[in-house]
């Protein structure tokens, strides 16, 4: 994947931003004294990142590191502790909501719930139309007949229900439904995780088309690293509500800097078994998302730890060649080589 990689690291205009944007959660069933804070679960903490126009951006990590948070703060799904969060340029708040909202999309990650069963699916696709235009009902069959084309669904599918159809067809759906007010942003959580690994590639194939169809800008949320590589040309890791290092897909891939990232690459099936791309074992507790650590959240499971420093100082991002990583390793050797 490096259709337009080099025009968009050129681009000085990301569509996207956002800076230092933390959500923290609070913690209920918790007795507190009065004179104490009530605990918090902090899911995002103090992310920066930009997405350029015509760009896919993978969001790696495991399972509750906070990458589906993001998607939902840039939706407006719930609404963030701090930080911004920039729409080609201007806050996101700034925007009215009838107006920012067909500009950003959302594929969810189970197609079998993000449908609802009670509707045929020429209703589900066309309830954007509703909402967000004025066009005719016979118009607004055109244009839905024309998203159901484009995303490989035959037109006699508008009648049926989603019970009646796989799941890699419902995804379709959800996808279709998606661009028909044809977005500028589009962010995917996972939406190949509940589907058969044959299914998987069909799907993102119809992804990287649609995207270069219609010019879209994409941010793809997924815990495979497999099907980052297949997919984005810029990835960034997160780990504990943190991005931990961020950069060209197949540099990360070929090269990983930060301790974490290559473990999770180590840990990632290999189709060629003559391969051997090491084993990075990781051991340790992961640290307590209520009482946070005071210096690196990896520290307690990182064989690579410089004693005190990663255990009390919390690593920031920094430029090593082409790509950012938040890791006391390369700091110290920074400073030993000015």
């Amino acid at each position: 994947m490096t259709t337009n990689f080099k025009n968009n690291v050129l681009n000085d205009n990301p569509i996207l931003e956002i800076r230092k944007l933390s959500m923290n959660f609070p913690v209920r069933g918790v007795t507190v004294l009065p004179w104490k804070d009530p605990p918090i679960i902090r899911a995002v903490d103090e992310v920066d990142f930009k997405i350029m126009p015509n760009q896919i951006f993978g969001l790696a990590g495991e399972s509750g590191c906070g990458k589906s948070t993001i998607a939902r703060l840039l939706i407006g799904a719930i609404n963030k502790t701090q930080g911004e969060i920039l729409f080609k340029g201007k806050k996101m708040e700034d925007y009215p909501p009838r107006e920012i909202r067909p500009r950003l999309q959302m594929v969810f990650q189970d197609p079998y719930t993000s449908l609802n069963p009670r509707r045929r699916i020429g209703d589900i696709i066309s309830d954007p139309l509703v909402v967000h235009t004025s066009l005719s009902s016979e118009n607004r069959r055109k244009r839905v007949l024309k998203i159901m084309d484009k995303v490989g669904l035959a037109s006699y599918h508008i009648e049926r229900f989603p019970h009646e159809f796989s799941g890699g067809q419902r995804q379709r759906i959800a996808i279709a439904r998606a661009l028909i007010l044809d977005p500028d942003f589009l962010i995917l959580d996972e939406p190949t995780s509940a589907l058969d690994v044959s299914v998987q590639a069909v799907v993102l194939n119809l992804i990287l088309d649609l995207q270069a169809e219609m010019n879209l800008s994409c941010l793809f949320i997924t815990h495979d690293l497999n099907l980052m590589k297949f997919i984005s040309e810029i990835t960034a890791v997160m780990y504990f509500g943190k991005i931990v290092e961020v950069g060209a897909t197949e540099e990360m891939f070929s090269e990983p800097l930060h301790p974490y990232t290559q473990a999770l690459i180590a840990a990632t099936p290999q189709p060629d078994p003559n391969r051997d791309v090491g084993k990075v074992l990781l051991e340790g507790e992961l640290p307590s998302m209520i009482n946070r650590p005071k210096g690196c959240a990896f520290a307690s499971r990182c064989k690579k730890k410089i004693g005190e420093i990663c255990e009390n100082n919390a690593p920031s991002l920094m430029k090593i060649g082409n790509r950012s990583v938040a890791c006391h390793i390369y700091s110290t050797q920074e400073s030993e080589n000015d």
